[in-house]
Protein backbone atom coordinates (compact mmCIF):
# COMPACT_ATOMS: atom_id res chain seq x y z
CA UNK A 1 0.00 0.00 0.00
CA UNK A 2 2.82 2.12 0.64
CA UNK A 3 4.41 1.37 -2.93
CA UNK A 4 1.32 2.27 -4.56
CA UNK A 5 0.65 5.57 -2.69
CA UNK A 6 4.66 6.51 -3.41
CA UNK A 7 4.22 5.69 -6.92
CA UNK A 8 0.85 7.25 -7.51
CA UNK A 9 2.19 10.55 -5.88
CA UNK A 10 5.68 10.50 -7.78
CA UNK A 11 3.36 9.05 -11.24
CA UNK A 12 1.62 13.06 -10.21
CA UNK A 13 4.29 15.01 -10.38
CA UNK A 14 5.94 13.02 -13.17
CA UNK A 15 2.54 13.78 -15.09
CA UNK A 16 2.59 17.51 -14.39
CA UNK A 17 6.34 17.50 -15.58
CA UNK A 18 5.44 15.64 -18.72
CA UNK A 19 2.55 17.79 -19.81
CA UNK A 20 4.85 21.01 -19.51
CA UNK A 21 8.19 19.98 -20.60
CA UNK A 22 7.22 17.06 -22.91
CA UNK A 23 4.11 18.40 -24.08
CA UNK A 24 3.14 17.70 -28.28
CA UNK A 25 4.52 21.10 -28.84
CA UNK A 26 7.66 20.36 -27.21
CA UNK A 27 8.56 16.38 -27.77
CA UNK A 28 7.65 14.00 -31.11
CA UNK A 29 4.88 11.53 -30.51
CA UNK A 30 7.66 8.76 -29.98
CA UNK A 31 9.43 10.59 -27.42
CA UNK A 32 6.36 10.85 -25.43
CA UNK A 33 5.22 6.87 -26.10
CA UNK A 34 9.00 6.16 -25.25
CA UNK A 35 8.83 8.63 -21.70
CA UNK A 36 5.36 7.34 -20.75
CA UNK A 37 6.29 3.24 -21.14
CA UNK A 38 9.40 3.64 -19.70
CA UNK A 39 8.20 5.47 -16.68
CA UNK A 40 5.80 2.87 -16.56
CA UNK A 41 7.79 -0.05 -16.48
CA UNK A 42 9.70 1.56 -14.00
CA UNK A 43 6.89 1.75 -11.38
CA UNK A 44 5.85 -1.09 -12.17
CA UNK A 45 8.92 -2.94 -11.49
CA UNK A 46 9.26 -1.13 -8.36
CA UNK A 47 5.41 -1.34 -7.01
CA UNK A 48 5.66 -5.37 -7.55
CA UNK A 49 9.25 -6.67 -8.41
CA UNK A 50 9.61 -9.89 -9.93
CA UNK A 51 5.94 -10.18 -10.14
CA UNK A 52 5.76 -7.56 -12.72
CA UNK A 53 7.12 -10.13 -15.19
CA UNK A 54 3.82 -11.34 -15.32
CA UNK A 55 2.24 -8.29 -16.59
CA UNK A 56 4.99 -8.18 -19.74
CA UNK A 57 4.60 -11.45 -20.39
CA UNK A 58 0.74 -11.14 -20.95
CA UNK A 59 1.37 -8.04 -22.93
CA UNK A 60 4.15 -9.72 -25.32
CA UNK A 61 1.75 -12.91 -25.47
CA UNK A 62 -1.40 -10.47 -26.61
CA UNK A 63 1.30 -8.28 -28.74
CA UNK A 64 2.26 -11.79 -30.79
CA UNK A 65 -1.73 -12.76 -31.52
CA UNK A 66 -2.58 -9.29 -32.20
CA UNK A 67 0.28 -9.66 -35.21
CA UNK A 68 -0.63 -13.14 -36.46
CA UNK A 69 -3.85 -13.66 -35.66
CA UNK A 70 -6.45 -13.30 -38.16
CA UNK A 71 -9.02 -10.16 -38.23
CA UNK A 72 -11.61 -12.31 -37.65
CA UNK A 73 -10.49 -14.34 -34.95
CA UNK A 74 -8.07 -11.49 -33.55
CA UNK A 75 -10.94 -10.65 -30.68
CA UNK A 76 -11.42 -14.14 -29.24
CA UNK A 77 -8.20 -15.15 -29.26
CA UNK A 78 -6.84 -12.24 -27.27
CA UNK A 79 -10.00 -12.82 -24.83
CA UNK A 80 -9.26 -16.23 -23.90
CA UNK A 81 -5.31 -15.82 -23.52
CA UNK A 82 -5.68 -12.51 -22.08
CA UNK A 83 -8.70 -13.83 -19.28
CA UNK A 84 -7.55 -16.97 -19.03
CA UNK A 85 -3.73 -15.79 -18.19
CA UNK A 86 -5.46 -13.59 -15.56
CA UNK A 87 -7.71 -16.00 -14.20
CA UNK A 88 -4.72 -18.42 -13.83
CA UNK A 89 -2.68 -15.61 -11.69
CA UNK A 90 -5.57 -14.96 -9.75
CA UNK A 91 -5.32 -19.01 -8.89
CA UNK A 92 -2.05 -18.82 -8.37
CA UNK A 93 -2.32 -15.77 -5.79
CA UNK A 94 -4.78 -17.77 -3.25
CA UNK A 95 -3.71 -21.50 -3.65
CA UNK A 96 -0.05 -21.71 -4.61
CA UNK A 97 0.90 -18.13 -2.61
CA UNK A 98 -1.74 -18.71 -0.11
CA UNK A 99 -2.82 -14.71 -0.63
CA UNK A 100 -1.51 -12.78 1.50
CA UNK A 101 1.72 -14.19 1.66
CA UNK A 102 3.03 -11.36 -1.18
CA UNK A 103 4.28 -8.04 -0.27
CA UNK A 104 2.22 -6.54 -2.83
CA UNK A 105 -0.77 -7.76 -4.84
CA UNK A 106 -0.03 -7.46 -8.93
CA UNK A 107 -3.37 -8.63 -10.00
CA UNK A 108 -4.76 -4.81 -10.17
CA UNK A 109 -2.53 -3.86 -12.89
CA UNK A 110 -3.04 -7.56 -14.47
CA UNK A 111 -6.61 -6.59 -14.64
CA UNK A 112 -6.22 -3.39 -16.00
CA UNK A 113 -3.95 -4.51 -18.91
CA UNK A 114 -6.23 -7.46 -19.65
CA UNK A 115 -9.32 -4.42 -20.05
CA UNK A 116 -6.98 -3.37 -22.44
CA UNK A 117 -5.78 -5.37 -24.23
CA UNK A 118 -9.30 -6.74 -24.38
CA UNK A 119 -10.55 -3.32 -25.43
CA UNK A 120 -8.07 -2.83 -28.37
CA UNK A 121 -8.69 -6.29 -30.04
CA UNK A 122 -12.61 -5.85 -30.48
CA UNK A 123 -11.89 -2.12 -31.56
CA UNK A 124 -9.16 -3.77 -34.20
CA UNK A 125 -11.62 -6.15 -35.27
CA UNK A 126 -14.11 -3.59 -35.27
CA UNK A 127 -12.14 -1.56 -37.30
CA UNK A 128 -10.53 -3.94 -39.87
CA UNK A 129 -12.59 -6.90 -40.33
CA UNK A 130 -16.26 -5.40 -40.16
CA UNK A 131 -18.14 -3.09 -42.19
CA UNK A 132 -19.12 0.14 -40.94
CA UNK A 133 -22.94 -0.27 -41.42
CA UNK A 134 -22.30 -3.47 -39.01
CA UNK A 135 -21.16 -0.90 -36.12
CA UNK A 136 -22.98 0.95 -33.61
CA UNK A 137 -22.11 4.71 -33.47
CA UNK A 138 -19.98 4.54 -30.64
CA UNK A 139 -17.87 0.58 -32.10
CA UNK A 140 -17.36 2.94 -35.55
CA UNK A 141 -16.09 6.04 -33.83
CA UNK A 142 -13.84 4.11 -31.50
CA UNK A 143 -13.22 1.52 -34.38
CA UNK A 144 -9.22 1.27 -35.11
CA UNK A 145 -7.86 1.09 -39.07
CA UNK A 146 -4.65 -0.55 -38.47
CA UNK A 147 -2.51 -2.51 -35.94
CA UNK A 148 -0.70 -0.46 -33.94
CA UNK A 149 3.22 -0.30 -33.63
CA UNK A 150 5.29 -2.04 -30.80
CA UNK A 151 6.20 1.71 -29.13
CA UNK A 152 2.29 2.31 -29.51
CA UNK A 153 0.87 -0.93 -28.18
CA UNK A 154 3.41 -0.74 -24.97
CA UNK A 155 2.73 2.66 -24.38
CA UNK A 156 -1.28 2.36 -24.50
CA UNK A 157 -0.54 -0.43 -21.93
CA UNK A 158 2.09 0.30 -19.45
CA UNK A 159 2.11 4.20 -19.56
CA UNK A 160 3.08 5.47 -16.17
CA UNK A 161 -0.60 7.22 -15.57
CA UNK A 162 -2.50 4.16 -15.13
CA UNK A 163 -0.30 1.33 -15.42
CA UNK A 164 -0.88 0.96 -11.48
CA UNK A 165 -4.13 1.74 -11.15
CA UNK A 166 -5.62 2.18 -14.22
CA UNK A 167 -8.32 3.05 -15.63
CA UNK A 168 -8.66 1.51 -18.66
CA UNK A 169 -9.28 4.19 -21.79
CA UNK A 170 -9.97 4.02 -25.35
CA UNK A 171 -7.04 3.51 -27.69
CA UNK A 172 -7.94 6.22 -30.03
CA UNK A 173 -8.36 8.51 -27.54
CA UNK A 174 -4.95 7.49 -26.19
CA UNK A 175 -2.98 8.24 -29.65
CA UNK A 176 -4.94 11.28 -29.92
CA UNK A 177 -3.44 12.56 -26.10
CA UNK A 178 0.00 11.63 -27.08
CA UNK A 179 -0.18 13.28 -30.47
CA UNK A 180 -1.51 16.58 -29.40
CA UNK A 181 -4.82 15.86 -31.05
CA UNK A 182 -6.84 14.89 -27.43
CA UNK A 183 -8.15 18.20 -26.69
CA UNK A 184 -8.32 20.13 -29.91
CA UNK A 185 -11.13 17.62 -30.92
CA UNK A 186 -13.48 18.02 -28.14
CA UNK A 187 -12.92 22.10 -28.86
CA UNK A 188 -13.92 21.94 -32.35
CA UNK A 189 -17.28 20.03 -30.89
CA UNK A 190 -17.74 23.50 -30.15
CA UNK A 191 -18.73 26.87 -31.83
CA UNK A 192 -16.21 29.05 -29.90
CA UNK A 193 -16.77 32.16 -32.20
CA UNK A 194 -20.54 32.49 -30.79
CA UNK A 195 -19.20 32.87 -27.18
CA UNK A 196 -17.04 35.18 -28.24
CA UNK A 197 -13.30 33.28 -28.86
CA UNK A 198 -11.43 34.39 -31.91
CA UNK A 199 -9.55 31.23 -31.34
CA UNK A 200 -9.68 28.29 -29.45
CA UNK A 201 -9.01 28.32 -25.40
CA UNK A 202 -6.63 26.45 -23.78
CA UNK A 203 -8.17 24.29 -21.12
CA UNK A 204 -5.56 23.82 -18.12
CA UNK A 205 -6.43 20.96 -15.90
CA UNK A 206 -5.28 22.38 -12.71
CA UNK A 207 -8.24 23.34 -11.12
CA UNK A 208 -9.50 19.44 -11.55
CA UNK A 209 -6.70 18.08 -10.84
CA UNK A 210 -6.69 20.19 -7.26
CA UNK A 211 -10.21 19.13 -6.97
CA UNK A 212 -9.96 15.81 -7.20
CA UNK A 213 -6.75 15.61 -4.71
CA UNK A 214 -8.67 17.38 -2.29
CA UNK A 215 -11.43 14.40 -2.88
CA UNK A 216 -8.45 12.10 -2.61
CA UNK A 217 -7.38 13.57 0.83
CA UNK A 218 -11.12 13.53 2.67
CA UNK A 219 -11.52 10.23 1.49
CA UNK A 220 -8.26 9.16 2.82
CA UNK A 221 -9.12 10.41 5.83
CA UNK A 222 -12.52 8.82 5.93
CA UNK A 223 -10.29 5.16 5.29
CA UNK A 224 -7.93 6.14 7.84
CA UNK A 225 -10.62 6.57 10.61
CA UNK A 226 -14.13 4.89 9.28
CA UNK A 227 -12.87 1.85 7.37
CA UNK A 228 -10.85 0.16 10.26
CA UNK A 229 -12.71 1.17 13.15
CA UNK A 230 -16.47 -0.40 10.71
CA UNK A 231 -15.33 -3.82 9.64
CA UNK A 232 -17.98 -6.13 7.09
CA UNK A 233 -17.21 -9.37 9.57
CA UNK A 234 -18.76 -7.96 12.45
CA UNK A 235 -22.21 -8.11 10.97
CA UNK A 236 -21.70 -11.91 11.03
CA UNK A 237 -20.57 -11.98 14.45
CA UNK A 238 -22.64 -14.23 16.48
CA UNK A 239 -23.35 -11.82 19.35
CA UNK A 240 -23.76 -9.39 17.23
CA UNK A 241 -26.59 -11.55 15.50
CA UNK A 242 -28.11 -12.73 18.72
CA UNK A 243 -28.35 -9.10 20.41
CA UNK A 244 -29.56 -6.60 17.84
CA UNK A 245 -32.84 -6.50 16.40
CA UNK A 246 -33.51 -6.77 12.33
CA UNK A 247 -33.80 -2.50 11.60
CA UNK A 248 -30.82 -1.57 13.50
CA UNK A 249 -28.96 -4.78 11.96
CA UNK A 250 -29.84 -3.01 8.42
CA UNK A 251 -28.56 0.18 9.78
CA UNK A 252 -25.20 -1.08 10.72
CA UNK A 253 -25.12 -3.24 7.40
CA UNK A 254 -25.60 0.33 5.46
CA UNK A 255 -22.77 1.75 7.87
CA UNK A 256 -20.41 -0.95 7.39
CA UNK A 257 -20.78 -0.77 3.78
CA UNK A 258 -20.35 3.03 3.53
CA UNK A 259 -17.19 2.72 5.26
CA UNK A 260 -15.90 0.52 2.34
CA UNK A 261 -16.40 2.66 0.44
CA UNK A 262 -13.28 5.69 1.12
CA UNK A 263 -10.13 3.18 -0.27
CA UNK A 264 -11.92 2.71 -3.84
CA UNK A 265 -12.83 6.70 -3.91
CA UNK A 266 -9.26 7.04 -2.89
CA UNK A 267 -7.91 5.04 -5.47
CA UNK A 268 -9.91 5.50 -8.32
CA UNK A 269 -9.73 9.77 -7.99
CA UNK A 270 -5.74 9.94 -7.54
CA UNK A 271 -5.75 7.62 -10.78
CA UNK A 272 -7.67 10.27 -12.71
CA UNK A 273 -6.04 13.08 -11.13
CA UNK A 274 -2.58 11.66 -12.36
CA UNK A 275 -4.18 11.06 -16.00
CA UNK A 276 -5.83 15.00 -16.10
CA UNK A 277 -2.05 16.48 -14.54
CA UNK A 278 -0.56 14.82 -17.87
CA UNK A 279 -3.41 16.52 -19.89
CA UNK A 280 -5.45 13.58 -20.63
CA UNK A 281 -9.13 12.99 -19.86
CA UNK A 282 -10.81 16.05 -21.15
CA UNK A 283 -13.91 15.57 -22.26
CA UNK A 284 -15.13 18.73 -23.56
CA UNK A 285 -17.72 21.65 -22.37
CA UNK A 286 -20.69 21.38 -20.06
CA UNK A 287 -23.70 23.78 -20.52
CA UNK A 288 -22.75 25.85 -18.49
CA UNK A 289 -19.46 26.35 -20.89
CA UNK A 290 -16.80 24.69 -17.75
CA UNK A 291 -14.19 22.77 -19.37
CA UNK A 292 -15.04 18.74 -18.11
CA UNK A 293 -11.76 16.92 -17.20
CA UNK A 294 -14.47 13.65 -16.89
CA UNK A 295 -13.40 11.61 -19.66
CA UNK A 296 -11.50 8.55 -17.30
CA UNK A 297 -13.53 9.29 -14.17
CA UNK A 298 -14.01 6.28 -12.23
CA UNK A 299 -17.07 7.12 -10.20
CA UNK A 300 -19.38 10.25 -9.50
CA UNK A 301 -20.19 9.69 -5.74
CA UNK A 302 -23.01 12.14 -5.72
CA UNK A 303 -24.83 10.36 -8.08
CA UNK A 304 -24.02 6.99 -6.26
CA UNK A 305 -24.92 8.12 -2.92
CA UNK A 306 -28.00 9.49 -4.40
CA UNK A 307 -29.15 6.88 -6.78
CA UNK A 308 -32.39 5.78 -6.82
CA UNK A 309 -32.35 2.52 -8.94
CA UNK A 310 -29.71 -0.18 -9.01
CA UNK A 311 -29.28 0.94 -12.60
CA UNK A 312 -28.05 4.41 -11.44
CA UNK A 313 -25.50 3.21 -8.78
CA UNK A 314 -23.54 0.82 -11.03
CA UNK A 315 -23.43 3.20 -13.54
CA UNK A 316 -21.84 5.18 -11.53
CA UNK A 317 -19.73 3.28 -9.55
CA UNK A 318 -16.17 1.89 -11.48
CA UNK A 319 -17.50 3.71 -14.47
CA UNK A 320 -14.64 2.34 -16.89
CA UNK A 321 -14.72 -1.08 -15.91
CA UNK A 322 -18.36 -1.07 -16.77
CA UNK A 323 -17.59 0.47 -20.25
CA UNK A 324 -15.47 -2.07 -20.88
CA UNK A 325 -17.31 -4.71 -20.14
CA UNK A 326 -20.54 -3.10 -22.00
CA UNK A 327 -17.95 -2.50 -25.27
CA UNK A 328 -16.52 -6.41 -24.91
CA UNK A 329 -19.63 -8.32 -24.09
CA UNK A 330 -22.71 -7.07 -23.82
CA UNK A 331 -22.92 -5.30 -26.96
CA UNK A 332 -21.43 -8.46 -28.68
CA UNK A 333 -23.20 -11.22 -26.42
CA UNK A 334 -25.11 -13.07 -28.60
CA UNK A 335 -27.87 -14.62 -25.82
CA UNK A 336 -28.08 -13.28 -22.56
CA UNK A 337 -25.98 -10.43 -22.23
CA UNK A 338 -26.84 -8.79 -18.96
CA UNK A 339 -26.23 -12.68 -17.55
CA UNK A 340 -22.84 -12.92 -19.71
CA UNK A 341 -21.62 -9.35 -18.79
CA UNK A 342 -22.37 -10.16 -14.87
CA UNK A 343 -20.45 -13.53 -14.63
CA UNK A 344 -17.50 -12.15 -16.91
CA UNK A 345 -17.09 -8.91 -14.17
CA UNK A 346 -17.15 -11.82 -11.63
CA UNK A 347 -14.43 -13.79 -13.11
CA UNK A 348 -12.51 -10.72 -13.98
CA UNK A 349 -12.37 -10.03 -10.41
CA UNK A 350 -11.41 -13.20 -9.28
CA UNK A 351 -12.48 -16.80 -8.08
CA UNK A 352 -13.14 -15.47 -4.54
CA UNK A 353 -16.89 -17.32 -4.35
CA UNK A 354 -18.42 -13.96 -2.64
CA UNK A 355 -17.48 -12.63 -6.26
CA UNK A 356 -20.11 -15.04 -7.68
CA UNK A 357 -22.48 -14.57 -4.99
CA UNK A 358 -22.49 -10.52 -5.46
CA UNK A 359 -22.98 -10.49 -9.14
CA UNK A 360 -25.12 -13.75 -9.55
CA UNK A 361 -27.20 -12.18 -6.98
CA UNK A 362 -27.10 -8.79 -9.33
CA UNK A 363 -28.35 -9.96 -12.30
CA UNK A 364 -31.84 -10.75 -10.19
CA UNK A 365 -31.26 -7.43 -8.17
CA UNK A 366 -31.06 -5.39 -11.74
CA UNK A 367 -33.89 -7.82 -13.84
CA UNK A 368 -36.41 -6.93 -10.52
CA UNK A 369 -35.75 -3.56 -10.02
CA UNK A 370 -35.79 -3.01 -13.80
CA UNK A 371 -39.68 -4.85 -13.58
CA UNK A 372 -40.68 -2.75 -10.85
CA UNK A 373 -39.41 0.42 -12.49
CA UNK A 374 -40.54 -0.03 -15.79
CA UNK A 375 -44.27 -1.38 -14.01
CA UNK A 376 -44.60 1.49 -11.06
CA UNK A 377 -42.89 4.06 -11.81
CA UNK A 378 -45.44 5.98 -14.03
CA UNK A 379 -47.86 5.75 -11.13
CA UNK A 380 -45.83 8.39 -9.39
CA UNK A 381 -45.32 11.06 -11.84
CA UNK A 382 -48.79 12.86 -11.72
CA UNK A 383 -47.65 15.23 -8.47
CA UNK A 384 -44.74 16.66 -7.14
CA UNK A 385 -45.27 15.05 -3.45
CA UNK A 386 -46.19 11.54 -5.03
CA UNK A 387 -42.63 11.98 -6.97
CA UNK A 388 -41.09 12.81 -3.89
CA UNK A 389 -42.38 9.70 -2.01
CA UNK A 390 -41.33 7.49 -4.40
CA UNK A 391 -37.66 9.07 -4.65
CA UNK A 392 -37.14 8.48 -0.74
CA UNK A 393 -38.46 4.86 -1.19
CA UNK A 394 -36.58 3.92 -3.90
CA UNK A 395 -32.96 5.44 -2.81
CA UNK A 396 -33.88 3.50 0.73
CA UNK A 397 -34.37 0.20 -1.27
CA UNK A 398 -31.63 0.91 -3.65
CA UNK A 399 -29.21 1.79 -0.94
CA UNK A 400 -29.79 -1.61 1.04
CA UNK A 401 -30.18 -3.82 -2.26
CA UNK A 402 -26.38 -2.67 -2.62
CA UNK A 403 -25.59 -3.19 0.81
CA UNK A 404 -27.38 -6.91 0.59
CA UNK A 405 -25.52 -7.43 -2.89
CA UNK A 406 -21.65 -6.81 -2.51
CA UNK A 407 -21.49 -7.40 1.41
CA UNK A 408 -20.74 -11.16 -0.14
CA UNK A 409 -17.71 -9.17 -2.35
CA UNK A 410 -16.11 -7.89 0.38
CA UNK A 411 -16.11 -10.72 2.62
CA UNK A 412 -15.23 -13.12 0.19
CA UNK A 413 -15.60 -16.56 1.62
CA UNK A 414 -18.92 -18.85 1.92
CA UNK A 415 -18.91 -19.50 5.47
CA UNK A 416 -19.72 -16.12 6.15
CA UNK A 417 -22.04 -15.12 3.05
CA UNK A 418 -24.55 -18.32 3.57
CA UNK A 419 -24.46 -16.60 7.64
CA UNK A 420 -25.14 -13.31 6.42
CA UNK A 421 -27.87 -14.66 3.96
CA UNK A 422 -29.62 -16.59 6.71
Amino acid sequence: QINFVACQLFALLAAFWFRIYLGPSHASSAVRHAFATLFGIYFAVFCFGWYSIHLFVLVMMNYGIMNMASIPNIHRYSFVVAMGYLTLCHISRIYIFHYGILTTDFSGPLMIITQKITTLACQLHDGIGRQAEELTAEQNRLAVKTRPSLLEYLSYLLNFMSVIAGPCSNYKDYVAFIEGRHVHMKLLEVNWKQKGYDRLPDPSPTVAVMYKLCITLVSLILFLTLTKNFPMAYIVDNEFLDKTPFLSRLGYLYVVTQAAKPKYYFAWTLADAVNNAAGYGFSGVDERGAFRWDLLSNLNIWNIETATSFKMYIENWNIQTAAWLKRVCYDRAPWYPTALTFILSALWHGIYPGYYFTFLTGILITLAARAIRNNCRHYFLSSVPLKIAYDIVTWVVTQLAVCYTVAPFVMLAVEPTIKFYK
